[in-house]
């Protein structure tokens, strides 16, 4: 979720910035232009001042006009500007440098044309820092007695403005990068704070699906709507596990209380037995169910204790176990005539021994009882990253797909296997052994027939 949430959060305050940003910076390139246009303004009023009392050109020497043309060339010589004093027909006053004179076309021309007028220039073109042949033309009209007779142009290169410009406009780069950063920062920093009730909730979500009950969230950061979920969810998992405990008791009880009156009630078939003949159906009929049933109820138990205890990690060799288990059963499978073989290596993995043992007694016990004589079932241990797996194959009649999906089921069997002994909760209790330390067990087709069992247990210690 932080990496779907961070990115929105990053281009929305970089949305923000830039929307500050471009603004701003196109308000400091107006107002530094404006404060040179002013100072241009004020050049070109004060040249405009002195000509005004120039003398008509064709009336011979004119000392003011001398002073004006100094006053430019000095003007001109100090700042590089170039600068005149134009009648209205286009012809040159005064001007500096000497050769120049106004173009036909662009800025200078439109700011002659616009003070003609009688008007100041005030509102050049923008210039941009990306523009370095701009130039900036300003005009002011020469009045005497009312009329426009000249106009003093000044025609200024832009070199320092657009380096001023530039410099400002780094400025505020520079700025938006910084609180950019800033905001990266409290964006990281507001999505943990977030986010963490929920990580949290999370973690304890799965620790409860996976079957350890006593997980919980502590309520603790985070807004006050999650800590309030978080309170809720502790209250929820504590009422889960406290049915769950009742029902854990209750087959526990059940399974218990009803394990005497079965012992005394197959104790007086037996005695009844002896009164009728050794060959009677209906009393083998009903041993055989009183020993089913008492088979039902020790596994009822085992599952009511398996799903309670907790599992006693240690760092355990698995090869070497799951050896111990295939030899431990090799007598009854040969008793059947199924070869069992096993492939073992020195691998390692974090479980509870005793459960593990008990878990692979179950599914090596379901595949010797449902593969024929003749055929063989094999147990292969293997390292898988951060999980170690023992896979149990049998070559027995498997199970179709929609079979697999229920397999594990409590008490769940194959009508087609009904016939065969067992209670339908071996894979049950061996799902819960595993539970407990962190491991799991799948099932899956073994071609060309057959079932294939994988037991998972993980490589490190679990938290």
């Amino acid at each position: 979720m932080r990496t779907r949430l961070l990115p929105l959060l990053i281009v929305l305050m970089a949305g923000v910035l830039l929307a500050l940003g471009f603004p701003l910076a196109a308000s400091l390139a107006a107002a530094r232009q404006q404060t040179v246009v002013v100072d241009r303004i004020d050049d070109t009023a004060r040249f405009a001042a002195l000509a005004q009392f120039v003398t008509e050109r064709g009336l011979g020497l004119d000392e003011r006009k001398s002073t004006l043309q100094g006053e430019l060339d000095r003007y001109h010589e100090v700042y590089g500007i170039e600068v005149g004093v134009f009648y209205r027909d286009g012809t040159a006053m005064a001007r500096a440098p000497k050769q120049w004179d106004i173009p036909a076309a662009g800025e200078p021309r439109r700011a002659f044309r616009e003070a003609l007028l009688g008007r100041r220039s005030h509102d050049p073109p923008q210039v941009w820092p990306w523009q370095p042949h701009a130039r900036l033309a300003v005009a002011s009209p020469v009045v005497r007695d009312g009329d426009v007779v000249a106009v003093v142009v000044t025609d200024s290169p832009t070199g320092q403005l657009r380096s001023l410009t530039l410099d400002g406009w780094l400025l505020i780069a520079a700025g938006e990068s910084a609180a950019m950063l800033l905001a990266v920062g409290a964006a990281f920093r507001l999505t943990g704070w977030v986010l963490k009730p929920v990580r949290v909730l999370d973690a304890a979500t799965h620790d409860i699906a996976t079957g350890r009950l006593n997980s919980r969230v502590a309520a603790a950061g985070g807004p006050p709507e999650l800590r309030r979920l978080a309170r809720s969810f502790n209250e929820m998992a504590d009422n889960v596990e406290d049915v769950l405990e009742q029902q854990r008791a209750f087959v526990a009880d059940a399974s218990h209380q009803l394990r005497n009156p079965l012992s005394a009630l197959l104790l007086r078939i037996e005695l009844l037995a002896l009164e009728l003949p050794p060959d009677n159906e209906e009393i083998a009929s009903v041993r055989m169910e009183g020993k089913r049933l008492t088979q039902v109820l020790d596994d009822l138990l085992d599952l009511a204790l398996a799903e309670h205890a907790s599992a006693d990690l240690r760092l355990t060799d698995i090869g070497e176990l799951t050896a111990e288990r295939i030899a431990a059963w090799r007598p009854l499978a040969d008793e059947k005539g199924v070869r069992l073989t096993g492939t073992t290596a020195a691998v390692t993995a974090w479980a509870d021994p005793v459960a593990l043992s008990s878990a692979l007694d179950a599914v090596i016990d379901n595949a010797l009882k449902f593969t024929p004589a003749g055929q063989e079932v094999t147990v292969a241990v293997a390292a898988d990253g951060e999980t170690s797996t023992i896979v149990v194959s049998d070559r027995g009649p498997g199970l179709t797909d929609e079979e697999l999906a229920r397999i594990g089921d409590r008490f769940w069997r194959s009508n087609r296997h009904q016939n065969i002994k067992g209670s339908g909760l071996g894979l049950s209790i061996s799902r819960a052994l595993l539970a407990a330390g962190g491991g799991s067990i799948s099932y899956a087709h073994h071609e060309p027939h057959g079932l294939r069992v994988t037991v998972t247990v993980p490589r490190t210690e679990p938290h």
